[in-house]
């Protein structure tokens, strides 16, 4: 009758402990859409390829996104980021289950003589112990803490890899930005060469005129303030170059002296659109939106985890061994030694710890949801961005072609006029140096509107495609939904 005492507090003690258990969280409700609505989609245009720079057809452009994607400092720590978090998961994993552990220790021990038991009793003062033995240690997960812990950390390694694309992408969009810019620049350097070639021109008939008292000396002045005017924007151009290259060489995580040769060529024409299916299928195609709601299951299981927390905790150790004073006889069968001790861990009085360790844990999946939410409308907002700068891009290049095309006509019919000898020079320059002027704001366009079809690649997601099937199957076992 004496057991039933002990047995009947161990179990109030239970019914005390779990008594205080949170519910379990229900699941979060997280958007499957991006809202795109008002947008012209195209039922021709495909989703980016995951080699997207490719479509401009430059080898140069490969070369350096190449290079950059081997050697950037950053993307190396978005890798080293990845490793982290696996080597993680691979620990968290490594500590629930079974676990066997073997030792073998020797040592030589004296006794003192004014002990417990003097030596003097015993007949000896130095003696020698061996032990030889196998651990084994088992840990019941009845409530789930272990395999949600496994989970939340491998959740946590999806989202660093997840990271990871998203950090290559950016890198690979700035790459390509700035050689874009590279060539816009080199494109400009020429034609404002050009214009400054003419306005040289311009200053001499204006000081041949003057001297030959035909025109006041203000007229030499005024070309020689736009001749300055134009060095200085050709010097702009030349500074511009010169800065994005560094800027290619920093990306590509080396001195400016040892980026390789940069030839110049036209600028390729943009083409960029929007997916018809854009809305629905955008969130599998950015990877900042796919490490968010690996960051969301994560934290769910974490919820999990600090729950489990309030729950008993039952393990069982186990140990075979030989242990013998005397190296002689180790291992003789009465050298056996045996020990089986179940364990129960059961909170009580945690002084508010669990309670306070489970607030942490749902308000990092509230902020967890919070940055979902608003890396979606992040999403929408940077498609929509550059969309509408591309249309407007598509209207403003269409209006300045005409204006080029009519400069052009403009021009040349001064030259006609001067090669007749209707007209003196002057008319056939300045004529010259409007179509250049227009010339040069074309190329800007260009450059604006590549420079915009590179950032709906990236809001695209450049390619990137998460595994839907296995994220919605993970979420559905971790006890996420998605609408």
């Amino acid at each position: 009758m004496n057991w039933r005492l002990p047995m009947a507090c161990a179990l109030a003690a239970v019914i005390a402990g779990c008594a205080s258990v949170p519910d379990k969280l229900p699941p979060p409700t997280l958007k499957a859409r991006v809202p795109l609505a008002g947008l012209p989609t195209s039922a021709h245009a495909g989703w980016p390829d995951p080699q997207w720079w490719k479509r401009y057809h430059d080898p140069q452009l490969d070369r350096l996104v190449h290079m950059a994607l081997a050697n950037s400092p950053n993307l190396a720590v978005a890798r080293s980021r990845v490793q982290q978090a696996v080597q993680r998961a691979r620990v968290v994993a490594a500590q629930s289950g079974l676990s066997v552990g073997a030792s073998a220790q020797v040592s030589r021990k004296r006794m003192s003589e004014h002990g417990l038991i003097p030596s003097k009793f015993l007949g000896f003062t130095w003696y020698n112990q061996a032990d030889l033995g196998v651990q084994l240690q088992y840990s019941f997960d009845w409530w789930g803490k272990h395999q949600a812990a496994v989970e939340a950390a491998i959740g946590q390694a999806r989202a660093a890899q997840a990271q990871r694309s998203a950090a290559a992408l950016a890198l690979q969009s700035l790459i390509a930005r700035q050689w874009f810019g590279w060539l816009a620049d080199q494109a400009r350097l020429k034609l404002a060469s050009e214009r400054v070639t003419a306005q040289q021109k311009l200053v001499h008939i204006a000081r041949v005129r003057t001297d030959a008292g035909l025109e006041s000396a203000d007229k030499v002045h005024q070309a020689r303030a736009a001749l300055a005017a134009a060095r200085q924007q050709q010097t702009a151009f030349k500074v511009s170059a010169r800065t994005r290259r560094a800027s290619l060489a920093a990306l590509l995580g080396r001195a400016p002296a040892q980026l390789p040769a940069l030839k110049a060529h036209p600028l390729p024409e943009p083409h960029a659109s929007l997916p018809d299916d854009a809305g629905i299928d955008l969130i599998a195609r950015r990877p900042d939106i796919a490490a968010s709601r690996w960051q969301v299951q994560a934290a769910l299981r974490q919820t999990d985890v600090a729950r489990a927390q309030f729950l008993p905790d039952i393990s069982i150790k186990a140990l075979a061994g030989l242990s013998s004073i005397d190296l002689g006889k180790l291992f003789e069968t009465g050298s056996r030694t045996f020990a089986l001790t179940p364990a129960l861990h059961l909170p009580i009085f945690e002084g508010g710890l669990l309670q306070a360790n489970y607030g942490m844990s749902t308000a990092r999946l509230d902020a967890a949801i919070a940055q979902y939410n608003a890396t979606l409308v992040d999403a929408a907002r940077e498609v929509s961005t550059q969309v509408l700068a591309i249309q407007r891009l598509a209207r403003q290049r269409e209006q300045q072609r005409a204006r080029v095309q009519a400069n052009v006509r403009i021009a040349s019919t001064a030259r006609a006029r001067h090669a007749q000898g209707l007209t003196s020079a002057r008319p056939a320059l300045a004529a010259r140096k409007r179509l250049l002027t227009q010339r040069d704001a074309a190329v800007a366009l260009k450059a604006q509107a590549l420079t915009a079809g590179v950032g709906l690649i990236q809001a695209l997601g450049g390619g990137y495609r998460s595994d839907v099937s296995k994220s919605t199957s993970t979420t559905s076992r971790s006890g996420a939904s998605h609408d």
